[in-house]
């Protein structure tokens, strides 16, 4: 894990990207904002909550391994001059909670997929929401034309993130490439729970990234 500087911000009771009036004001005429920072898009990941992923190292995700390229990429001198923004949402299991994973785990074990899983236990396949994404990267100034760089493979997030009247300019998809994949199976997550895994959300979720 990259270790530093970080600012921490805590949004407690905001649920939704709508503002009010008084946040519409400084939205416009840039209150509290630094202008020498809004020359380039910044790094943005928008990362839910993976207890099993990030805490005991499950080997059924790449979401630990994810968290801490996003952090290593915004690091990376090329990013330093605009830094990054982590955007860390409790969204356990795509929504579900850690309980619910769990079972869902059960069923995997069982044969299903990630997908298959989630609508056995009668959940969609992937639950979670991005109102309050979008509202915390207005808040901290990134909404507009100036435009993030989104780490994702995820197609519905992009539209989600961007919100109902495109609050938030997503300017560039940055694609998260598991790291097994980058270097030949060397480093990363790695076995045939993580590759179905990954091969569902391309094939069955959409996501944006090429089977190896």
């Amino acid at each position: 894990m990259i270790r530093g500087a970080y600012e921490g911000r805590l949004y407690p009771g905001r649920t939704t990207s709508k503002l009010s009036r008084v946040e519409q004001i400084q939205q416009e005429s840039g209150v509290g904002r630094n202008p020498e920072s809004h020359s380039k898009a910044p790094l943005v990941r928008i990362h839910s909550e993976c207890y099993t992923g990030e805490t005991v190292w499950s080997a059924r995700c790449d979401c630990g391994e994810q968290l801490e390229e996003a952090a290593r990429l915004m690091s990376l001198p090329q990013n330093m001059a605009t830094g990054g923004v982590i955007i860390y949402l409790r969204q356990e299991g795509r929504g579900i909670g850690l309980g619910e994973k769990l079972k869902a785990y059960n069923l995997q074990d069982l044969g299903n997929d990630t997908v298959e899983a989630n609508l056995l236990l009668r959940h969609p396949a992937d639950a979670r929401s991005y109102g309050l994404a979008t509202a915390m990267l207005l808040d901290l100034g990134l909404g507009g034309e100036r435009g993030i760089r989104l780490l994702t493979n995820n197609p519905d997030k992009i539209r989600a993130v961007e919100g109902p009247n495109r609050e938030v300019f997503v300017k560039e998809r940055v694609a998260m490439i598991p790291l097994a994949w980058q270097t030949g199976g060397k480093r990363g997550v790695q076995g045939e729970d993580v590759e179905k895994y990954l091969s569902t959300k391309i094939m069955a979720m959409g996501h944006m990234l090429s089977s190896r």
